[in-house]
């Protein structure tokens, strides 16, 4: 299946000791680039976390954000990490000592340090489950909407899929007829010149010249483009790469076919080639 790499999740999780919520943003991105917003007492998870996401994902720009809430009965019940204070309130006196004219820390000062608040009451086990069982529902809801936008992508692709075959067989079905007239239009103007010509020596320029206008090679060029894109889609993701390799190639059969033009209607066919080329590269950029 074909992902997109831009989607939203959104999971909350209620226990007695308050309410974990995991918020996931991704959007597009050239590699896997995670980053995490969490309260100090989650970091110590965040390896974990970060290993579930890259076994998940292949691509993009990826926030992820944990918001803790105690429950008022909890929050009213904190303590003092008084370890971690007492190395604190020491290693404040030694500076004091080696900086005597320094200003004493205030109190707030201490409790703003990551750890000196502990949250009373909650198992540390039942916490860490709690974190990763719901990192891991936010993970499959994010690849749930990857895919679901992904498919969107992948139809409006196959729209311009079609419509690029519609345009390729038409030139296909226009290019001896354009070949013809062009090859009367000199006969023509040879005879109003009422010229002494060598026709062998006509013919063979006029070989030379529809062999420099002809653009079956581009054509079926484009006709193979055309199936490897279409093989790709149907493989899945990961293929947002090889995708926009693949419309490079299309745009450079596109524009072969607009320098060879020697009709209004061989012009019109490659521009409406570049749009749709560059409608397909632009949703192509979100695919992971």
């Amino acid at each position: 299946m074909t992902l997109s790499m831009t989607a939203f999740a959104r999971v909350e999780h209620q226990a007695p000791w308050g309410t974990l919520t995991w918020e996931l943003r991704s959007v597009n991105h050239r590699y896997l680039e995670p980053t995490f917003k969490m309260p100090d007492f989650a970091r110590s998870h965040e390896h974990l976390l970060r290993e579930k996401l890259r076994k998940t994902l292949v691509r993009g720009k990826v926030e992820c954000g944990l918001r803790f809430e105690k429950n008022t009965a909890e929050a009213q019940s904190i303590s003092i990490n008084n370890e971690l204070l007492e190395a604190l309130l020491n290693a404040n006196q030694q500076v004091a000592d080696k900086l005597p004219a320094s200003a004493p820390e205030a109190a707030s000062t201490f409790l703003q340090w990551p750890g000196i608040i502990t949250t009373a009451g909650i198992d540390a086990e039942e916490l860490q489950k709690a974190i990763l069982e719901s990192f891991e529902a936010a993970l499959l809801q994010l690849v749930e909407y990857r895919t679901r936008e992904g498919a969107e992508l992948k139809s409006i692709i196959e729209q311009r899929l079609t419509r690029i075959q519609e345009i390729n067989q038409s030139v296909k079905s226009w290019l001896p007829e354009i070949i013809q007239n062009q090859r009367q239009k000199l006969l023509n103007r040879f005879a109003d010149m009422q010229l002494d010509i060598d026709n062998d020596r006509v013919e063979q320029e006029l070989v030379i010249m529809a062999q420099k206008i002809d653009v079956d090679e581009e054509l079926d060029r484009l006709q193979t483009h055309l199936k490897e894109v279409q093989k790709t889609l149907n493989k899945g993701s990961p293929c947002g790469r090889r995708l926009d390799f693949l419309m490079q190639e299309l745009n450079r059969e596109a524009n072969t076919l607009g320098s060879k033009s020697i009709s209004a209607e061989q012009s019109q066919a490659s521009v409406d080639l570049k749009v749709c080329i560059e409608q397909m590269r632009e949703q192509i950029q979100n695919i992971e």
